[in-house]
């Protein structure tokens, strides 16, 4: 059976270019033009994933997530022309898995969405072993190997490479990292973080100075790569 996407977008054009973009990729596509709509369709058919517009005719976005993550944590990637920070900050941290801003080419949001389904798939695992290319991380022996070696890790380190192996592909916020790593009350310690960062690279990337696996989104977080 094909995974089904819920497409939330009011533009004829862009519902047109996804049904077809999805369709050629192996989808299945249902569309809802307003979010009443697209609430009603997550609830009766449960898609695999949605595709959300911000602006919709009765309701913004944002609230859309909100009442879904209330009952829902099917995965929501955000198509918008809005590319502001603070707008990505709060919808990432509001349930949003990912966020694709308009105009986007197709090639690139197929990839998105295929990322975003596996780490899905992935956090709903109960494994307690995650793997990433060659970076193996042992959650009930707290244990790291890189090809096959061990490397030495702070709490700190391996709590941050957890987090990202577990969200593999998915923008981590700052604040987020801070308060899931640190605790409620470290939100604005952002130098923590880069110091750990920074120790992690040294540690995984074949080059440091060049990170490929760790990779910042400036003035948002950081997405593990793999």
């Amino acid at each position: 059976m094909k995974p089904k996407i819920l497409i939330v977008d009011d533009e004829k054009s862009i519902q047109k270019l996804l049904d077809l973009a999805l369709g050629a990729g192996g989808y299945a596509t249902l569309q809802a033009t307003t979010a009443k709509e697209g609430l009603l369709y997550a609830l009766n058919h449960l898609p695999n994933l949605i595709l959300l517009d911000l602006t919709l005719p009765d309701m913004d976005g944002k609230d859309f997530l909100k009442q879904l993550r209330e009952w829902s944590t099917i995965p929501v990637i955000i198509l918008s022309s809005r590319d502001n920070e603070e707008t990505k900050i709060a919808l990432l941290e509001g349930g949003a898995d990912d966020y694709v801003t308009k105009p986007f080419s197709t090639g690139e949001l197929l990839a998105r969405i295929k990322a975003t389904l596996r780490r899905f798939e992935t956090e709903n695992c109960t494994s307690a072993i995650l793997e990433s290319e060659n970076l193996t991380l042992d959650i009930n022996n707290h244990t790291i190997h890189l090809d096959g070696n061990e490397l030495k890790s702070t709490p700190k380190e391996f709590e941050l490479l957890k987090l990202f192996m577990k969200h593999k592909g998915k923008v981590l916020t700052y604040n987020w990292l801070l308060k899931e790593v640190w605790g409620v009350g470290y939100q604005q310690e952002v130098h923590y973080l880069r110091i750990f960062i920074n120790q992690l690279r040294q540690k995984i990337e074949p080059n440091p100075s060049r990170p490929t696996r760790i990779r910042t989104e400036t003035g948002i977080g950081y997405r593990f790569i793999g």
